[in-house]
């Protein structure tokens, strides 16, 4: 049994130097057909170099469909992604990369959409924007950066959205930047927020935004936004883990997850491939729906409503004495 639909190798036709620090690619159909399609939001996880995987989100407008387009910030102290597509990759290359994967779309059901990005953080926003505009809905980006000369797509967007987007340049100082208590105060009615950027961005736009309804309150992460305390807390915490089983809807099957693997690790040494990227919490990639069961959730990407009815099978285990019954 398997989950994971055919990669596609994608050749590199146009590299571009956006900033000192981001590089955009153009990704074409290595035999020239049309993409698969893609809604705003999607993301691709690329397999680089061999065996490390990396998720980039699509920045382009989802109804072009002859290439896709990401921006990839260079990070020093990355796990390498960032480095092999900036200083290895080249025009005329091929790589290997997911289907289109979204786990961050636009609410179907919003009357107004509020956009707030940081730095790289504004490639799936951008995405959305392309969307939103071709709809004619009400939207507006905020887009926080230190300055306009190191901003990614800064002359596109400002051409494209004029009235529905607001640059904020802090010149390295929040405190001088866009002010999330003012813009955040009170929700419109049937207002939706949508969030990605630095963990310092995203976690305070997340606490400004408490007050929002739920599930209108949406985001995505590059990496995890925990200090190096919580996770030592959470990898502390993980020593008393104990066994769980979980139950698989389609063919009634039960599996025991032992206290030292994940149930992902679990699905896979059965033969169920879900799709993967960070398999620490944050990404994602790895969600699945349960219909019974009690959830230790301990992800960092899904919210409230989510939960009750997704968990990620990288991290996420069952509470003391559950039974985890899983729609796969």
């Amino acid at each position: 049994m398997g989950f994971l639909m055919a990669d596609l190798n994608l050749r590199v036709t146009k590299i571009e130097t956006l900033t000192s620090g981001i590089k955009s690619f153009w990704l074409e159909s290595g035999d020239g057909a049309l993409l698969p399609e893609w809604t705003a939001g999607a993301h691709l996880v690329f397999t680089l170099n061999g065996a490390l995987k990396k998720s980039y989100s699509l920045a382009g407008d989802p109804a072009v469909r002859d290439h896709y387009l990401t921006a990839i910030l260079r990070e020093e102290g990355g796990e390498g992604g960032s480095k092999y597509m900036h200083d290895v990759v080249a025009v005329g290359d091929i790589l290997t990369a997911s289907q289109p994967q979204n786990n961050f779309h636009l609410a179907e059901t919003a009357k107004k959409h509020l956009l707030i990005a940081g730095g790289i953080g504004v490639t799936p926003l951008l995405a959305m924007s392309h969307t939103l505009k071709s709809q004619g809905a009400d939207f507006h980006l905020h887009y926080c950066s230190k300055a306009r000369q190191g901003t990614a797509f800064a002359d596109e967007i400002e051409t494209l959205f004029a009235e529905h987007v607001t640059f904020h340049f802090d010149g390295g100082d929040p405190s001088k930047g866009i002010k999330l208590n003012e813009i955040l105060a009170q929700p419109d009615d049937g207002q939706h927020l949508y969030i990605c950027g630095p963990g310092g961005l995203l976690n305070a736009t997340r606490e400004a935004a408490r007050h929002w309804p739920d599930g209108t309150v949406h985001f995505e992460l590059f990496s995890s936004t925990r200090s190096d305390e919580e996770k030592q807390t959470i990898a502390q915490a993980a020593q008393g883990d104990q066994p769980f089983e979980i139950k698989l809807m389609s063919n009634g099957k039960q599996l025991a997850v032992p206290a030292d693997q994940s149930i992902f690790e679990v699905l896979r040494d059965n033969g169920i491939m879900l799709p993967s990227a960070c398999e620490e919490g944050w990404c994602g990639n790895c969600v699945a729906t349960y219909t019974a069961g009690e959830v230790d959730h301990r992800d960092e990407c899904l919210d409230d409503d989510e939960r009750k009815t997704q968990l990620q099978t990288c991290v996420s285990r069952a509470a003391a004495g559950e039974v985890l019954v899983l729609d796969l």
